[in-house]
């Protein structure tokens, strides 16, 4: 039977939509001089980008105005869950932060994307992003309960992993500059993913710096650029949707775990009480020991009644669903990155990066094609 759990359709594709690294370039040196003056004697032959023309005339070299890329990206990242509420068969939602606790979050994805963009600007590339993806998040969670002693304890663990397919779609833009063949450039999109599980798009905001430079190597327009900088994702943290209740676990294993529930709940309220019925009135009119024993009562009241709840839901059989809602978010904003681009001539570029550090890990590689517009 194929195994999800509700948070399971959380999964993010975080993945990045980046350009090939292509700028406008205000040629300096003494060395460039012949390449300066031809480029303020030439024509722009295009109509693209605005003020193209009048830059080639102040001594920059423009790449062609228009691009056709396609890429190959993968990245692994650690999630965090929190303000998670779940319901049943459309019943009241219930709070599940101080039952539930994540010891594992962590979403994969793999995607190509095609990526059209245009200089409206010599200093400013618009582009669209189209692309498939496969991915997968895995979750390891467990319930816990308070005890008499105000010791939580585990009443069962369980996760899951589950694969899905996905559409994403976007719009961003790339202010640049370069001087004597170094760049630096501000990549930023926004970007929606469709994943089948999820009740609407997941959207995405990317912030990339990039500090590098470009060297020429001995073929007219062949050249190798490196960089270095940050990739930050912004992402909406809101989620909710609706399953199966046979989709969470296998029936079976689901029961038990409930059954199991109920039982640990109802023996850790017996603790509790036993407890505070043997404290002499001074103890139980103790501000800490009454904020322990409501504390517990609160926990314990709310775990009793999601798991009854969850019970009557799967007595339903194949029309019992499950309701679910909760903010997510990558656990680290930030990671660093490094790459390289390989400019066989102004049409074809060829791409390659890798994010690091903190607790995202991302590869891309793309293939890059450019003319005149």
């Amino acid at each position: 039977m194929k195994k999800h759990w509700i948070l399971l359709s959380l999964c993010l594709l975080l993945f990045t939509h980046s350009i090939a690294q292509v700028f406008t370039n205000k040629e300096v040196g003494k060395k460039n001089a012949e390449l300066i003056d031809s480029l303020k004697k030439s024509e722009y032959p295009y109509s693209l980008p605005i003020w193209g023309e009048k830059a080639t005339k102040r001594g920059y070299k423009l790449p062609y105005s228009a691009g056709l890329s396609v890429q190959y990206f993968w990245q692994k990242s650690d999630l965090i869950i929190d303000n998670l509420k779940v319901g049943f068969n459309n019943g009241p939602m219930y709070e599940l932060d101080e039952l539930v606790r994540f010891d594992k979050a962590i979403a994969t994805a793999s995607a190509i994307t095609v990526r059209p963009d245009i200089w409206v600007f010599p200093f400013l590339d618009v582009y669209g992003i189209v692309g498939k993806s496969q991915a997968s998040t895995e979750v390891g969670f467990g319930v816990w309960i308070p005890d008499s002693s105000g010791t939580d304890q585990l009443v069962f663990s369980t996760g899951s992993t589950v694969d899905f397919k996905a559409t994403t779609f976007g719009l961003g833009f790339t202010p640049t500059i370069g001087v004597g063949g170094g760049f630096l450039a501000l990549d930023m999109n926004v970007a929606w993913t469709d994943v089948p599980q999820l009740s609407k798009p997941t959207m995405t905001f990317v912030f990339g710096p990039r500090l590098g430079k470009n060297f020429n190597l001995k073929k007219p327009d062949r050249t190798i650029a490196v960089w270095a900088g940050g990739f930050r994702v912004h992402l909406n943290s809101a989620t909710d949707g609706s399953i199966n209740l046979d989709e969470v676990l296998p029936v079976d294993e689901l029961g038990d775990n409930i059954d199991d529930g109920i039982a640990k709940v109802e023996d850790a309220q017996q603790q509790v009480d036993t407890w505070w019925a043997g404290l002499s009135p001074i103890e139980q009119n103790s501000p800490v020991n009454k904020a322990k024993y409501n504390s517990a009562n609160r926990i314990l009241g709310r775990a009793g009644e999601i798991l009854y709840s969850a019970e009557s839901a799967l007595n339903d059989g194949e029309s019992a669903t499950v309701q679910y809602s909760m903010d997510k978010r990558p656990k680290n904003m930030w990671n660093f990155i490094v790459g390289s681009q390989f400019q066989l001539n102004k049409h074809f570029m060829i791409r390659a990066e890798v994010g690091f550090l903190a607790s995202r890990t991302q590869v891309m590689a793309g293939l890059q094609y450019r003319f005149g517009l």
